[in-house]
């Protein structure tokens, strides 16, 4: 291989640092489109953005204050969605001391959740930053994708169509919850028919015989589908029913966060000694 039209820009001496570990994650808003800070017009009414964790399932969610201006906010839309969404959260108590209203107190849908949803590593993440020509790296110990939560648009609708009651209204449905797609659906009530005068009575023998077809293939495969579901309501009821934690949310230019990144970086200048085989190391490589 000729060098000489790829030629070595720089050599960067690595550090490693884990200091932060395993609390070092690495969260994504793949659908905000400025930076995650309070709006000018929450910030002079003096609202701050919060932050939450429910620690079992490991679900965060980060409540950013609306931006009320005129030219951004409707406020009667507001208060039938905050309704709707306290109406959502009295249904998966999910109602917290700063949620729930005061007596007499109208509500309004004055911020944004954004929920997370974590992404399975695969292999080793880390976090790279290159700082007075030195390349620090610290591993990541979790990945979330964080999105705005619209689930209390559904309480809406289905309150909606329970006012209507008009056609295609589920307020039957909304009771339980959703059939199980494995399970074969309710027969239609037959038509009613004359009653016959009883006869005699007969003696009848009936016998069980194994069908040919019924080989017991597709057993196994509705089984699974069926406890694949059972296992999904399990934990989406887990969830409802584990509390919520605050946790206290730092901007960037507060000084925790400022102490936070600086732990980032090693404070060591030991050389790092790898003891890991190269053999070792091509035996964990996939495909190999």
């Amino acid at each position: 291989m000729d060098d000489s039209d790829d030629p070595v820009v720089s050599v960067l001496p690595i550090h490693y640092s884990n200091a932060l570990f395993p609390n070092l994650h690495t969260h994504q808003f793949p659908l905000l489109n400025r930076p995650l800070q309070t709006p000018p017009s929450a910030a002079l009414s003096g609202k701050r953005i919060r932050a939450r964790i429910k620690p079992n399932v490991r679900r965060f969610e980060v409540l950013v204050p609306a931006d009320t201006r005129p030219g951004f906010w409707n406020a009667d839309r507001s208060k039938e969605l905050g309704a709707a969404r306290m109406d959502d959260d009295r249904d998966k108590n999910q109602e917290t001391a700063k949620g729930k209203q005061r007596e007499g107190e109208e509500p309004r849908l004055g911020e944004v959740r954004m929920r997370s949803e974590q992404i399975p590593q695969k292999g080793a993440y880390m976090l790279g930053i290159v700082r007075d020509g030195h390349l620090h790296l610290h591993p990541v110990s979790e990945m979330h994708q964080l999105r705005p939560t619209l689930t209390y648009l559904d309480a809406l609708s289905r309150k909606n169509k329970r006012r209507t009651g008009g056609a295609g209204s589920d307020s039957d449905s909304d009771d339980g919850p959703p059939p199980d797609p494995d399970e074969p659906a309710p027969r239609p009530p037959s038509p009613k028919k004359e009653k016959k005068s009883a006869g005699e009575p007969r003696e009848v023998q009936v016998s069980a015989r194994k069908s040919s077809d019924d080989k017991g293939g597709m057993q196994p495969l509705q089984g699974g589908l069926s406890t694949a579901r059972r296992e999904i309501l399990l934990a989406i009821r887990t969830e409802n029913e584990e509390a919520w934690e605050d946790l206290e949310f730092c901007d960037v230019e507060t000084a925790d966060s400022e102490s936070a990144f600086e732990a980032v970086f090693s404070q060591s200048a030991e050389p790092l000694e790898c003891k890991t085989e190269v053999t070792a190391f091509l035996k964990h490589i996939p495909g190999l």
